[in-house]
């Protein structure tokens, strides 16, 4: 039986050696109960059926049980293994294997079996692939419109690491929704997101809306990682200089003792008045909650941001 140290030094190498920052307690409106189901059971059956990796179990998300009683699954392509070691994520850290050629379709597949209006895909970092896996992207866009063409589809994918073409290549497949998460103020990348840049990532969200305006663009931030209201603020004037339409802010929560301490547990009505700031920003949709995250309640929030652009251009 492997244990739960083995288990993480397994999923995580690179933070073996780093010293245990202990877990604190949820305050009592960060918890929620464990998924029992008859409907998270289907979807997870569905998933295994079709040999297909979801972010909502890799990154350990508190709300799958919430989504998979709906048939919302966030399928996370390219692997479960990711060529980055972010200080806050939970996804195994490692050397990915092959891409499955057979992906596209298994995901098409599921999208159709699930009945999804609208459905998120993610990805691993894949820093090892010549195009950062921006085709792989584009291929499963593509299947998915081959097979549910009313379905729309918004994708959460990587940095691509300045790979050339590869920004181009996902918005020429032209999903509804592109998003690129930021994660947390410049200040804390060096420890929080060692592998990225801050500027490089605003920049990739300022592109896709270069390229296609009508592609809608989206950026999450983490709270509780030690940042500042007023660093919050300034993400927030950054984005929206990019142009971009919607902004998430949650909870970080800390996957083991390895990872990124929590500062703190932002209180909902910091949640509240960061939502406030955003829309009086000009966001075209805002979700920040505790539990908030980039796919939660992500067919409910397209239909209101479409909503509003129609009523912005209306007004126009």
């Amino acid at each position: 039986m492997i244990t739960p140290t083995e288990t993480l030094r397994l999923r995580h190498p690179e933070k073996a050696h780093k010293p245990d920052n202990a877990i604190q307690r949820k305050p009592t409106w960060i918890r929620v109960k464990a998924p029992t189901s008859a409907v998270y059971q289907e979807t997870h059956d569905l998933m295994r059926k079709l040999n297909l990796v979801t972010v909502c179990e890799e990154a350990a998300c508190p709300n799958i049980g919430e989504c998979w009683a709906q048939k919302h699954a966030t399928m996370m392509i390219m692997g479960d293994i990711c060529t980055r070691a972010c200080a806050f994520c939970n996804i195994a850290t490692g050397v990915p294997g092959a891409l499955d050629a057979l992906e596209p379709e298994h995901v098409a597949v599921a999208v159709a079996e699930l009945g999804l209006a609208h459905v998120v895909i993610t990805s691993v970092d894949r820093d090892d692939l010549d195009d950062g896996g921006a085709g792989h992207f584009a291929r499963v866009i593509t299947r998915i419109r081959e097979n549910s063409p009313d379905t729309t589809i918004e994708i959460l994918t990587p940095d691509f690491q300045k790979k050339p073409g590869a920004i181009e290549t996902v918005v020429e497949a032209r999903p509804d929704v592109f998003n690129h998460n930021l994660e947390t103020v410049p200040r804390l990348y060096a420890t929080v997101r060692p592998g990225a840049r801050y500027f490089h990532s605003l920049r990739l969200l300022d592109m896709v809306k270069q390229l296609d305006p009508t592609i809608f663009t989206k950026s999450g931030l983490m709270a509780g990682l030690g940042e500042g209201k007023g660093e919050v603020f300034q993400v927030m004037d950054d984005l929206r200089a990019a142009d971009v339409d919607f902004l998430t802010i949650g909870q970080y929560l800390q996957p083991t003792v390895k990872h990124h301490a929590i500062d703190r547990f932002v209180t909902p009505d910091e949640f509240e008045a960061f939502k406030t700031a955003a829309y009086g920003k000009g966001f075209l949709m805002v979700s920040s909650s505790p539990l908030t995250r980039s796919s939660y309640h992500a067919d409910e929030d397209f239909a209101s941001m479409r909503k509003a652009r129609e009523t912005k251009q209306a007004s126009a």
